[in-house]
């Protein structure tokens, strides 16, 4: 089962974030700060970027959709969730544009590179 997982995260063109996702890179990442907060940041954070465009914004449902324009073109949605006062899980939701079904672990690649950058921005709760 698990050499079936390793093979079908780059026979894909979409990965995504879980609590408990097999892959631990793929796992939900918790900061320590409001819904609110983490919203502001990550808009300030892909604003400011040229990589990114940002398509919607919904403070009221936490999400924010946008579009990679750099490299590899690929939509994410970004789901912001407070699960207490002070704790809030960030989750990713990749799909890269190609004409046929793979990537080659493309999406994996940018979901971790898409927490190296909101880990400089908001303080990080270590789960383990």
């Amino acid at each position: 089962m698990a050499i079936r997982h390793k093979v079908s995260k780059y026979l894909n063109n979409h990965a995504e974030t879980s609590e408990t996702h097999w892959d631990p890179a793929l796992q939900s990442k918790y900061y320590k700060t409001t819904k609110d907060k983490a919203l502001a940041a990550l808009e300030s954070l892909f604003n400011s970027s040229q990589k990114y465009e940002i398509n919607s914004i919904s403070k009221e449902h936490g999400e924010i959709s946008l579009h990679v324009k750099k490299g590899k073109k690929a939509f994410v949605v970004i789901t912001v969730i407070m699960v207490r006062p002070y704790q809030t899980a960030i989750d990713f939701s990749v799909t890269t544009e190609t004409l046929i079904p793979i990537d080659l672990g493309y999406s994996t690649k940018l979901i971790q590179q898409l927490y190296q950058q909101v880990n400089k921005e908001l303080p990080l709760i270590d789960k383990k």
